[in-house]
C-alpha cells in the first residue's frame, strides 16, 4: 500500500497518535521535518497551527494538507510521525514500505536564515535547553530587544515551543543575527556532546519507556478538591512567577521553568541539590508535576535519561532501611528484567539522571549530616538516604530538586544546594490567564476578573495559586455575594467548603449545610489535627478508623487517594493539600466538644524560629548540631501557624453565627476571647524584645516572620480593637520587615494593623514579593509612614502611580526606595508631579531600574520645582549624557541636595561636564557617584575646574570608569576629593 494510501486508511489512527497526549508537541515535532525538507511552506505551515483551532482540529488540516501534495509528502510525514511517537504507540502503527527512518534536517543552504528552517528539528532539540544563554547573546549583539525576549519567553509557551519562537524571530532579523544563533547552537551542541557515553541496552530504553509512561501516569492529572475529579495538568498550568535567591549573581534574571534544573543562577557548582522554595500554596508541587510530565513527553529535560520522582510526605511512611538501588526501583519503577544493568548505568551516567524530592517540609525528621552514606547499596533509613543524596555523598552527579516551604530549609542544608529557586506565586497576569483557562465560557471568565479587579483585597489573594483555584472554581458563590465578597483567607476557604457540601445536602439553598456535615467534619477535623500535631500527611486505613471517619465521609471528595509509585498494595488517603488539612483541624478546634483550651494555646504559644538562619554564622560546630536538630520544628510550626490562622478566621465575627448553631454564645465568646489574648500577648512579647536604640540613633525594630503572622491573625479576625490595643503599645521609628516572604495578602494585614500606630515610622520591605497589588493594599496605611522602603519587589509604574498619588495626601510622607524594581520612564512624570506638590520630601532612591534619558528629562522637570530634596539615587539605570545634562540643569541652583548618584548610567565625558555644574553652583552638595561610567580625562577636567570653586563638596567617586592609572594618579594629585 502506497503511503498515500495509508495517509487516507488510517486517518484516525495517525490523528490520535498526533493528538492524544493533549499536548501540541508531536504536532509540532512532525511539522518541523516537513518545514526543514521544503514539503511544506511558511504559510502553509502557519495555517495549520490556527490558535482558535482545536489540536485535533490542527492535525485535521494537517493530513489533508499532507494527502493532497501527494506520494513524497505523505512518505516523509509517516517517516516523521515514526520518529515522534513513543516506542510503544509507534509499534501499533504499521506503515509497510513507508515504515523507514528520516532524516531530521534538509539540504544545507548557503543563507544562515534558511539553515534554520532546514535544521529546525535539530535546533529545536539544542536550543530549549539553553533559551537564556541564546536571548543573552542576541540581546547584547544588538539583534533582539527585551520586547522580543519577552515575546518569546511567554509562561503558557513550553521550553520546545519557546526555542521555535526563537528561531522564527531570529529569522526575521536578518543574516547577521541568524549566522549567531547557528554558532551558539554549534557551540553549546559541542560542549554538551564532549563527555562519552555509552549507548543504552535496549533492557535500559524499554525500563526508561516504562518509568516514562508511570511518570505521565503520575503527573498529567491534578487532584481536586471536593470529589470534582481530576483536571488535565495541560488545561490548568500557568507559570508562576519565580525569583533567584539573592547570593545569585543572575538575582534579577526573568526564570523559566526549564531555569530551574539549568545553569542560570548556580552559586555552587559543585553541589547536585537545586532548592525550589515558596509558601504553602505558591505551586511548588505543581510546577515540579509540569516538569515530570514534559520530561516525560520529551518537551523538557531531554538531556537526562531517567527522572525518578519522589514525595516526601510519601516517604514518611517507609519504615524499613533501603538503598538507593531499593529506593528507586520500589518506590518509583520496578525493572522487568536486568536490574543491576540498568542501575550499574545509573551510576556510571550520573549527569543524566535526575531526582526531585517534593515537600522536603513534610519529611518527619529533621536534616542531619550526621550519619554518613556513601555506597548506593548499602541500606539506611529513607531519611537518611535523602540527606546524604541532597550532600552529594550518595550518587554525585545526580542533579537532585527538592522542594520546600522557606521556613524548614536552615543555613546547615543551604551550604549544600547547587542554587535556590524563589516561587513568589501568581502575577496579575498570570490570574487573568488562569481564570480564563478554567472557564471555557468567555463570558463568565471576563465577570470573574471583574470581580476580582473589583476587590483588590481578594485579588491580593488570588497571587496565592491555590487560593485563585478555590476563588476560580466557585464563581457562583462569588459573583452572588455582593457586598459580602471574601476579604480573607478563611472566608475563600469557608466558601468552598460551602460550595461542595452544599451539592452533597439534600437541599441545596438550605442555609444547615454545616449542621447537615457536622460529624464528617468533625471525623475529617481530627484526622487533620492529628496530622497536623504530628507532621503526618499520608493517612492508612488505621488512622481513618481511629478518628471514625467512614467511606460516606470520603465520598464528600476532601480526602483522596494517595497517589504512590511503590508496589504497596494497600489504600492510602491524603488531603490534597496542606492548607485544606490545616483548615479542617481548625474546623476541629472551633467545632463545639473538641476546643480544649490546651489546643488553643500550643496552637499560639510558638518559639520564634525565624532568626535561624540569622543565628547560624555565629554558632560553634556544636550549638549548629542542636540547631540542626531544631530546624524540624520549622515546618511543623508553619503548619500549626496555618492552622492558628484559620482559626482566628473562624472565630470572627463575620463567622460566629455559624457556631451558634451548635453551641452557646457564651462559649463560642470563651474561645474568642483566649485567642484575643494569645495574639495580645504574642505582640507584647515581640515589642519587649526590642533593643533600646544606641545613643544619637533612631529607635527600630527588625519584625521576624513571626510578627507577621499574628498580624495576620489579627486581620483574619476583623477585630479592629485588637489592632488598635496591640499598635498602641508600639513605639519604633523604623519597621523592619525585610525578607519576610511579604506578599499582596500580607500587606494587606499590615495595613490593616499598621494604620493604627500613633506615630509615623520607616517601614521598610526590602525584598519581598509585594507587587503592583501590595503596593495598592499597603495605601490604607501610608498616612503612618514617614519613608517607605520596597527595594526589589517587582513593582511596575503601575503600582507607584497609585502610591506617589495617595503619598501626595499624607503629610508625614518625606522619603521612598524602590531600587530593583521594574520601573520605567512612563512613572518619572509622578515622581515630578510629586516634588512639585510636596516642598518638604527628602529622599528619593531610583537604582536599578529601566530609567533612560526620556525619564530623567521629566524627573527633571520636578526637580526644577523643589527646594527640599536631599538624597537623590538613579545609579545602575541608563541616562546618558543628554539625560544628565537635564538633571544637572534642574538642580544647579538647589539649595538641599547632599547626596547624588548616578553609577552605572552610560555616562561620558560629556555628562560629566555638564554635572560639574551642580558641583560649582550647587553649595549644599556633599557627595557626587559616578563610579563605572565612560568618563574620559577631558571630563574629569571640568569635575577638577568645578571643585575648586566649591569647598563644601566632600568627595567625588569616579572608579571604573575610561582612565588610566597614570591618569588617576596625576589627577588624584590634583584634587584629593576625586576618589579613583
Amino acid at each position: 500500500m502506497c503511503a498515500k494510501e495509508l495517509v487516507l486508511k488510517r486517518r484516525t489512527q495517525i490523528l490520535n497518535a498526533l493528538c492524544d497526549s493533549g499536548s501540541a508537541e508531536r504536532l509540532e515535532r512532525v511539522l518541523d521535518v516537513l518545514l526543514a525538507h521544503g514539503e511544506l511552506q511558511w504559510e502553509e505551515y502557519q495555517g495549520v497551527q490556527i490558535q482558535s483551532r482545536t489540536l485535533y482540529g490542527n492535525g485535521r488540516h494537517l493530513l489533508d494538507l499532507v494527502h493532497v501534495k501527494g506520494e513524497r509528502t505523505c512518505e516523509l510525514f509517516l517517516g516523521a510521525l515514526k520518529q515522534v511517537l513513543p516506542e510503544a504507540l509507534g509499534a501499533g502503527l504499521r506503515f509497510g514500505d513507508s515504515d523507514s527512518e528520516v532524516d531530521d534536517s534538509g539540504p544545507a543552504q548557503s543563507s544562515a536564515a534558511q539553515n534554520l528552517l532546514t535544521q529546525r528539528p535539530r535546533l529545536v532539540g539544542v536550543l530549549q535547553g539553553c533559551i537564556d544563554g541564546a536571548l543573552d547573546t542576541l540581546v547584547k549583539a544588538g539583534h533582539l530587544t527585551s520586547v522580543d525576549c519577552s515575546q518569546i519567553q511567554l509562561a503558557i509557551h513550553t521550553p520546545s515551543q519557546k526555542a521555535r519562537c526563537l528561531l522564527d524571530h531570529v529569522r526575521s532579523k536578518g543574516e547577521s543575527a541568524a549566522g549567531l544563533l547557528l554558532q551558539y547552537a554549534e557551540q553549546h551542541h559541542n560542549s554538551s556532546s564532549n563527555r562519552v557515553t555509552a549507548k543504552p541496552s535496549t533492557d535500559f530504553l524499554k525500563y526508561r519507556a516504562k518509568l516514562c509512561s508511570s511518570v505521565t501516569a503520575q503527573s498529567c492529572f491534578l487532584s481536586t478538591y471536593g470529589g470534582t475529579g481530576h483536571m488535565l495538568l495541560d488545561d490548568i498550568y500557568i507559570e508562576g512567577e519565580m525569583e533567584l535567591s539573592p547570593d545569585s549573581a543572575d538575582v534579577r534574571r526573568a526564570l523559566a521553568l526549564e531555569d530551574v534544573v539549568g545553569g542560570v543562577g548556580t552559586v555552587n557548582e559543585e553541589a547536585d541539590a537545586v532548592l525550589v522554595s515558596g509558601d504553602a500554596g505558591s505551586g511548588k508541587s505543581t510546577l515540579l508535576q509540569r516538569l515530570h510530565l514534559l520530561w516525560a513527553r520529551g518537551e523538557a529535560l531531554v538531556e537526562y535519561l531517567l527522572l525518578f520522582p519522589f514525595s516526601c510526605r510519601r516517604l514518611n511512611a517507609v519504615e524499613q532501611n533501603m538503598s538507593v538501588k531499593e529506593l528507586l526501583f520500589q518506590q518509583c519503577c520496578w525493572p522487568d528484567r536486568e536490574q543491576e544493568e540498568i542501575f550499574q548505568y545509573i551510576i556510571d551516567y550520573p549527569h543524566l539522571i535526575i531526582f526531585t524530592f517534593d515537600g522536603l517540609d513534610e519529611l518527619k525528621h529533621s536534616f542531619s549530616d550526621e550519619h554518613r552514606v556513601c555506597c548506593p547499596t548499602e541500606s539506611a533509613p529513607v531519611h537518611v538516604l535523602l540527606f546524604n543524596l541532597i550532600q552529594g555523598y550518595l550518587m554525585k552527579g545526580v542533579r537532585k530538586v527538592v522542594t520546600s516551604r522557606p521556613e524548614a530549609v536552615g543555613p546547615m542544608l543551604k551550604r549544600h544546594l547547587r542554587k535556590e529557586v524563589l516561587l513568589k506565586g501568581f502575577s496579575t497576569s498570570s490570574i487573568d490567564c488562569f481564570v480564563r483557562k478554567q472557564h471555557s465560557d468567555p463570558t463568565v471568565a471576563t465577570k470573574v476578573l471583574g470581580s476580582l479587579q473589583a476587590n483588590t483585597v481578594l485579588l491580593g489573594l488570588c497571587h496565592s495559586p491555590v487560593l485563585c483555584w478555590i476563588v476560580s472554581h466557585c464563581y457562583k458563590e462569588l459573583l452572588g455575594c455582593g457586598d459580602g465578597s471574601p476579604q480573607t483567607i478563611t472566608d475563600v476557604y469557608l466558601m468552598i467548603l460551602q460550595h461542595f457540601l452544599r451539592h452533597k445536602s439534600s437541599e441545596r439553598s438550605s442555609s444547615r449545610w454545616l449542621q447537615e456535615h457536622q460529624k464528617a467534619i468533625v471525623h475529617l477535623g481530627q484526622l487533620a489535627f492529628k496530622g497536623v500535631k504530628t507532621s503526618c500527611f499520608v493517612f492508612t486505613a488505621r488512622d481513618l478508623d481511629a478518628c471514625r471517619v467512614s467511606e460516606n465521609d470520603i465520598r464528600l471528595g476532601f480526602l483522596i487517594q494517595s497517589k504512590d509509585m511503590s508496589s504497596c498494595q494497600s489504600k492510602r488517603y491524603e488531603f490534597p493539600h496542606v492548607t485544606l488539612q490545616c483548615f479542617f483541624a481548625a474546623l476541629y478546634i472551633v467545632l463545639p466538644g473538641n476546643g480544649d483550651r490546651s489546643n488553643i494555646l500550643m496552637l499560639f504559644d510558638m518559639k520564634e524560629t525565624g532568626g535561624a538562619c540569622f543565628r547560624a554564622c555565629l554558632l560553634s560546630p556544636d550549638q549548629q548540631n542542636r540547631l540542626c536538630e531544631r530546624e524540624v520544628l520549622a515546618a511543623e510550626t508553619s503548619n500549626l501557624q496555618i492552622t492558628a490562622t484559620f482559626v482566628s478566621g473562624l472565630l470572627s465575627q463575620r463567622h460566629q453565627s455559624l457556631w451558634l448553631q451548635f453551641c452557646p454564645s457564651h462559649a463560642v465568646e470563651k474561645k474568642v476571647k483566649q485567642v484575643a489574648k494569645s495574639l495580645s500577648k504574642g505582640m507584647q512579647n515581640h515589642f519587649k524584645s526590642i533593643p533600646q536604640p544606641v545613643e544619637g540613633e533612631k529607635k527600630s525594630m527588625h519584625a521576624m516572620p513571626g510578627f507577621v503572622w499574628l498580624i495576620k491573625c489579627i486581620y483574619e479576625m476583623q477585630e479592629s480593637k485588637i489592632a488598635k490595643d496591640a499598635m498602641v503599645k508600639l513605639e519604633v521609628d523604623h519597621l523592619k520587615l525585610v525578607y519576610c516572604n511579604i506578599g499582596p495578602m500580607e500587606c494587606t494585614a499590615l495595613a490593616y494593623v499598621l494604620q493604627h500606630l500613633k506615630n509615623p515610622v520607616g517601614l521598610q520591605l526590602d525584598n519581598n514579593s509585594v507587587g503592583d497589588v501590595g503596593v495598592e493594599q499597603l495605601l490604607p496605611c501610608m498616612h503612618i509612614c514617614s519613608s517607605l522602603y520596597l527595594r526589589n519587589n517587582n513593582i511596575t509604574d503601575e503600582g507607584i502611580r497609585k502610591l506617589l498619588a495617595k503619598g501626595i495626601q499624607c503629610e508625614s510622607f518625606q522619603k521612598i526606595a524602590l531600587f530593583n524594581n521594574k520601573l520605567t520612564d512612563g512613572c518619572m512624570s509622578d515622581f515630578a508631579h510629586l516634588l512639585k506638590t510636596k516642598q518638604d520630601f527628602a529622599s528619593i532612591r531610583l537604582g536599578n531600574n529601566y530609567i533612560t534619558e526620556v525619564g530623567a528629562k521629566r524627573l527633571a522637570e520636578g526637580l526644577r520645582c523643589n527646594s527640599s530634596l536631599k538624597y537623590l539615587g538613579l545609579w545602575g539605570n541608563k541616562v546618558g549624557d543628554d539625560g544628565a545634562k537635564a538633571l544637572a540643569d534642574a538642580l544647579e541652583g538647589s539649595k538641599s541636595l547632599v547626596w547624588l548618584s548616578l553609577v552605572g548610567n552610560n555616562i561620558g565625558s560629556l555628562g560629566a561636564c555638564s554635572l560639574a555644574k551642580i558641583i560649582k553652583n550647587c553649595t549644599s552638595l556633599e557627595e557626587l557617584w559616578l563610579t563605572e561610567n565612560h568618563i574620559t580625562t577631558s571630563g574629569v577636567e571640568c569635575l577638577i575646574e568645578a571643585l575648586q570653586e566649591n569647598t563644601k563638596v566632600k568627595s567625588v567617586w569616579l572608579r571604573k570608569n575610561d582612565l588610566s592609572s597614570e591618569e588617576k594618579q596625576e589627577m588624584a594629585s590634583r584634587e584629593s576629593r576625586l576618589i579613583f
